[in-house]
């Protein structure tokens, strides 16, 4: 008998787009019944201000399958930001997850007893909605790659750090990054 997919959390990252468009999104995979569960209805059951954790859905009354739990990085403030939050990124996660499904990526026959946390960036300054679904839609697809692929290699990440750390925030100068 094949052992099932994600007998163990998958863990998977992804960051596109620039500006305040961008999309960073880190999930975790896991079964029903194990730690993920765990940790995805403790995280459900307590929110905190500024972040309430949710259900994402395709559309009201149809959650994405795997079920998964929006979790905003930002907490959602003024009307373009929560617009944004609750309404681009949620329809590019579920849309980047069913697109996962659709390529295979998550076993279609196994999607039900999967649990995803999708953790999401949404910047708060984002000021186009079309722009924010295409990256998150494409970081939610490419986590989801990540996570099942176990991209990137610990070969990738050595030969990324040799080039020097960098992010959208921040890149050290080479005289900074020398020792």
């Amino acid at each position: 008998m094949p052992s099932p997919f994600a007998p163990t959390a998958l863990i998977g990252e992804s960051f596109v787009g620039e500006g305040a468009n961008a999309a960073h999104t880190n999930v975790v995979i896991g079964r029903k019944g194990g730690p993920v569960e765990t940790a995805w209805a403790t995280a459900l059951a307590t929110p905190s201000a500024g972040h309430v954790p949710f259900m994402t859905v395709v559309r009201p009354s149809v959650p994405v399958k795997p079920l998964t739990l929006f979790v905003a990085k930002a907490a959602a403030e003024g009307e373009l930001h929560q617009r944004a939050t609750w309404g681009s990124a949620q329809a590019g996660l579920a849309q980047g997850i069913s697109d996962a499904v659709d390529a295979g990526l998550i076993p279609a026959e196994e999607a039900d007893d999967l649990l995803i946390i999708a953790a999401m960036w949404i910047n708060p300054a984002v000021d186009d909605l079309d722009e924010s679904f295409r990256n998150q839609r494409a970081a939610a697809h490419d986590a989801i790659r990540a996570a099942v692929t176990g991209t990137p290699t610990v070969s990738d990440v050595q030969a990324a750090a040799k080039q020097g750390p960098t992010n959208p925030f921040y890149t050290p100068t080479a005289e900074v990054l020398a020792r």
